[in-house]
C-alpha cells in the first residue's frame, strides 16, 4: 500500500538539500532560500550570525498568511535571534529552529498536511 502523500503539482516540495543549495519542486536553487506552498525566494543568509527580523520580515507579508516558520539553522542547531522570534510573535507566526535537514524534511510533511508553513533554509 502506498502511503505516499499526493502533493499539488503547483506546490514547492524541497526535493534535495546540500552541495551549497537546493531543488525545490525539481528546480535547483544556489545558497539559501525561503520557502512557501507557493513561492521561493532566494534568501541573502550564510550563517545564523546574519539572521535579523528585516531578512525574514517577506514571510510576514506572505498571502495566504503563514502560521509557522522554520528556521533551517545549517549543519546544527542554534538558537534564534530574540529580535527575530518577538517579530514573527507580533505578526502570529511561531517559529522553529533546526538542523537544514531536519527543517526540510518537516516541511514537506507539513505542506502535504496543507498548514501553512514556511521554512527559511541556510545552504549546507
Amino acid at each position: 500500500m502506498d502511503i505516499t502523500p499526493e502533493i499539488p503539482a503547483d506546490r514547492k516540495y524541497i526535493d534535495h538539500y546540500g552541495d551549497g543549495g537546493f531543488r525545490v519542486a525539481g528546480e535547483r536553487y544556489e545558497g539559501s532560500v525561503i520557502v512557501t506552498p507557493e513561492q521561493v525566494w532566494q534568501w541573502p543568509v550564510s550563517s545564523l550570525a546574519e539572521l535579523t527580523a528585516e531578512n525574514v520580515a517577506q514571510v510576514l507579508n506572505a498571502e495566504p498568511a503563514i502560521e509557522l516558520l522554520l528556521i533551517g539553522c545549517g549543519a546544527r542547531v542554534e538558537r534564534i535571534p530574540k529580535d527575530v522570534r518577538e517579530t514573527l510573535r507580533a505578526g502570529a507566526i511561531t517559529v522553529d529552529g533546526m538542523e537544514t535537514g531536519a527543517a526540510c524534511r518537516t516541511y514537506n510533511v507539513l505542506m502535504a498536511e496543507e498548514r501553512r508553513v514556511a521554512v527559511a533554509l541556510i545552504a549546507i
